[in-house]
């Protein structure tokens, strides 16, 4: 007797399902959500669809959008718009950004101010319905704890602005170093963090006050800033030495320094929503580190898109995601395996990411 086989239509079928149920996993992973990729080039935003990874829609911001936050009720999405031309970098022998003061002062006199300001997303009607004015230049900024104000580093005034979303305004100016550029607000609320790439400086801005409570140094290119929770600890990263210091968050000092791996060039830093691991863009280096937050040991290195910058975890943590500039796209990392398992094409210059709840 022949071995039963079963008929060609039915393993066709089967095979549908199966590759249906693969591509089901990153869909299944925790809550749906969308996320929303600034692109600096191309004057928009991309929406994707995470548990499909394709783009919803795209949404026209304004110029330069760069740093990106979704509001706590995921209703809003912020965006950072900035009216100064895109300088290119001088790059060294060895990779590092040269700062040229010449270069930053012509750009910043051909800047179309009116350009200015954070960019309010409507999630519900995925469209731009207004615009705050919160000083020249905003490039990354961070929510407070209540979500009712807006910590915001403006690049080319070396200050940072406080604004409030309740009447649109700029409340305090806090003056600070050159090129300020990350901005974090502490888990405890009580704190800003604010890093200036230039010099390394570091300020750490009382939010009751709005007055500078601590300032401390790094080496130079701190782009970023993430918190360890429920410990004293901050982590930062220095593009420029190819680092991660490790901050004390009590003391406003550095108590250790990591070395990244040969060829990395660090932007964003994200600690898992456990605690246990730290995240790190490595820019150039087209990779991720992945560090154990308390041993500093270096665990895995990830491969993924030329030049990642901004990145960004998936709710539950499962799933992480890099802007990848000179190839508009974001790399999807599957962090079970560590592995990239793709790429999805936004618009031109992908900068930043935030994550919207669904």
């Amino acid at each position: 007797m022949k071995p039963h086989c079963p008929p060609v239509s039915f393993i066709a079928g089967l095979a549908v399902i199966l590759l249906a149920a693969a591509g089901a996993v990153h869909a299944q992973s925790g809550e749906h959500f969308q996320l929303y990729v600034s692109n600096e080039r191309s004057a928009d935003v991309t929406v994707i669809d995470a548990g499909t990874l394709s783009a919803v829609t795209t949404i026209p911001v304004g110029k330069r959008p760069r740093g990106i936050h979704a509001s706590p009720d995921g209703k809003r999405v912020y965006v950072a718009l900035s009216g100064t031309p895109i300088a290119v970098p001088k790059i060294d022998a060895s990779g590092n950004t040269v700062l040229e003061h010449k270069n930053e002062d012509t750009a910043a006199a051909e800047a179309d101010r009116a350009a200015d300001g954070i960019g309010i997303i409507d999630v519900a009607q995925q469209k731009l319905v207004k615009k705050l004015p919160v000083g020249t230049d905003p490039e990354e900024f961070a929510l407070s704890r209540s979500g009712q104000q807006l910590y915001i580093s403006n690049e080319d005034a070396k200050s940072a602005s406080v604004v409030s979303l309740k009447s649109g305004r700029i409340e305090h100016v806090v003056p600070i170093a050159q090129e300020p550029e990350g901005v974090a607000t502490s888990p405890d609320g009580r704190s800003f963090y604010v890093t200036c790439e230039a010099g390394g400086d570091v300020f750490v801005v009382d939010t009751r006050s709005d007055r500078v409570i601590g300032n401390f140094k790094v080496p130079p290119r701190p782009r970023s800033v993430a918190f360890l929770p429920g410990e004293p600890i901050a982590f930062i990263p220095s593009e420029s030495t190819g680092q991660l210091n490790v901050i004390d968050t009590v003391l406003y000092k550095v108590v250790r320094t990591v070395t990244l791996p040969e060829g990395s060039r660090p932007m964003s830093v994200k600690v898992s929503p456990d605690g246990r691991r730290v995240y790190v863009s490595n820019g150039r280096g087209a990779t991720v580190s992945v560090l154990d937050s308390h041993s500093y040991e270096l665990l895995a290195t990830i491969a993924v898109g030329p030049r990642a910058w901004g990145m960004v975890l998936s709710p539950d943590g499962k799933y992480l995601y890099t802007a990848n500039g000179p190839s508009n796209d974001i790399s999807v990392v599957d962090l079970t395996t560590n592995k990239e398992l793709q790429r999805v094409k936004v618009g031109e210059g992908p900068w930043g990411l935030t994550v919207v709840t669904k």
